[in-house]
């Protein structure tokens, strides 16, 4: 009988408080090696689809904004369509990255992405998906990444049939998920821990 071989865990360690200087060096001002940070730019002139903005800041458990955070985002394009090789329903758009990549601003401690609005996505089983935008989150005293998902507040009736926010125990915590709307804008405050604790996944 063939004895098989596990791989062991690799050691955890946080993601500062050099994470800038690696993911977004033009930020710091460490310039020549990318012409612009990899994800700074999601969107050109030739994107389809709905343009939105995409603000809000990182708290941690005082209640403090986090001055060192840096988020990701992945979403699908306005057709509800991935920029992936394994996206299998369709053509993406060329025009729109799917993915970005932004620090906080060390003064107003504010991330900010301009994106389009996402159409919506099958769930493994078939049923479909509000439209959402996937988060990331590294910062300091974070060992792993902290992933969570922005819904859209104008899509209650999409909100109330997703099958990711119906899988929340504590009802009352699914409007962390819920982003506050303005027009084309909106906001997406994320708190770490606290009486607001955001909703993160284990993914």
């Amino acid at each position: 009988m063939t004895k098989l071989e596990y791989l062991k865990e690799s050691p955890s360690q946080t993601a500062g408080p050099y994470v800038h200087i690696g993911c977004t060096p033009n930020f710091v001002g460490n310039t020549g090696i990318y012409k612009e940070d990899l994800g700074v730019r999601m969107v050109n002139a030739k994107t389809k689809g709905q343009r939105i903005t995409v603000k809000g800041r990182v708290f941690d458990g005082t209640g403090a904004p986090m001055k060192d955070a840096m988020l990701e985002i992945w979403q699908a394009d306005g057709e509800g369509l991935f920029n992936s090789p394994s996206e299998t329903r369709g053509k993406a758009d060329p025009y729109f990255t799917g993915w970005g990549r932004q620090p906080v601003d060390m003064e107003t401690a504010e991330f900010c992405f301009e994106t389009v609005k996402p159409g919506a996505v099958p769930f493994p089983d078939g049923r479909s998906q509000a439209p959402h935008i996937n988060f990331w989150i590294v910062a300091r005293g974070i060992n792993i990444g902290l992933n969570t998902r922005m819904y859209f507040p104008e899509e209650e009736e999409a909100n109330a049939a997703d099958p990711v926010l119906g899988r929340i125990e504590h009802r009352m915590r699914v409007p962390t998920l819920i982003a506050k709307q303005s027009g084309d804008k909106y906001t997406f405050d994320i708190h770490i821990q606290g009486d607001n604790e955001t909703v993160f996944f284990d993914i």
